[in-house]
């Protein structure tokens, strides 16, 4: 019995989550991601820096000598090489051990191995939590659906900001801290928003009524791109309930309504119904 696995059974263990070794394997990269982040989190803390600073640096570079040996394992058991290195979890793989080698020569840019976090999708799989993918698809195909009239308002509200920047601009001036149109327009973000920083205020009456103005349109604004969405979500959940269906026993058809009494296709009254 051979000590090492073959290449095949390898691969069959990094890339795929049916069995217990795979499970463990994913299981164990998820430790690693969580304790990476962790460590990042501890050295962003001074006090924490300030005295634990060269042990968590190791620990950082030993995640990072892990994650490395793990990616550049995927590549070599890769059927398609590139088609790994160019897909979402291998450009994820990637950034999560180029911030550590980049710190070598940016400061700071150690920080944003945080991006390891979106490793953590990788428990979809192992929870087997792929039943929800269904739901993710209604969500997006919601959101597609949309994604027309989310530009139209869009570009209604970049219109309001310039107008209303523009106006503000003109109206309070650099007095007021409006040194410029795209000052202007920050204030008109942060306004229309209703985030109100206040590091820029207007002054004048008008340019107060300006603000009162934006402000209550910034309500109503809001309201809008989550009624498209929540319009477009009930259609599709709609729709994919509908493709779902029910099953009639008499003639087998599988795109009946899941409210439906008869079956459309032979007629036959659905009394016991399977789910499709």
């Amino acid at each position: 019995m051979p000590i090492f696995p073959s290449k095949s059974r390898l691969a069959h263990i990094v890339f795929e989550h049916d069995d217990k070794a795979s499970k463990n394997f994913d299981l164990a990269i998820l430790i690693l991601i969580l304790g990476s982040l962790v460590v990042v989190i501890l050295d962003s803390e001074p006090s924490i820096y300030s005295e634990y600073h060269r042990e968590l640096l190791i620990l950082e570079w030993i995640f990072t000598g892990l994650f490395t040996i793990e990616y550049g394992l995927r590549i070599w058991l890769s059927k398609k090489k590139w088609g790994y290195i160019f897909s979402f979890y291998g450009l994820v793989d990637l950034l999560a051990i180029v911030p550590t080698f980049l710190s070598l020569f940016l400061a700071g840019t150690q920080f944003l191995v945080v991006i390891r976090a979106l490793r953590l999708l990788r428990v979809v799989r192992i929870l087997k939590l792929g039943r929800y993918m269904k739901e993710a698809e209604v969500l997006k195909s919601a959101l597609k659906a949309s994604k027309l009239k989310i530009q139209l308002f869009l570009g209604t509200v970049v219109t309001i900001i310039l107008i209303a920047g523009t106006l503000m601009f003109i109206v309070e001036g650099p007095e007021s801290g409006y040194t410029s149109i795209g000052m202007s327009m920050y204030w008109a973000i942060v306004t229309l928003t209703t985030v109100g920083f206040g590091d820029i205020t207007p002054l004048t009456p008008l340019g107060k009524f300006l603000a009162s103005v934006i402000m209550l349109l910034g309500y109503a604004i809001i309201a809008v791109p989550t009624g498209i969405v929540t319009s477009e979500l009930a259609i599709a959940n709609t729709k994919s309930k509908k493709k779902q269906g029910i099953t009639c026993n008499n003639c087998n058809s599988k795109e009946l309504d899941l409210d439906a009494a008869f079956c459309k296709f032979c007629g036959s009254q659905l009394k016991n119904v399977n789910k499709g």
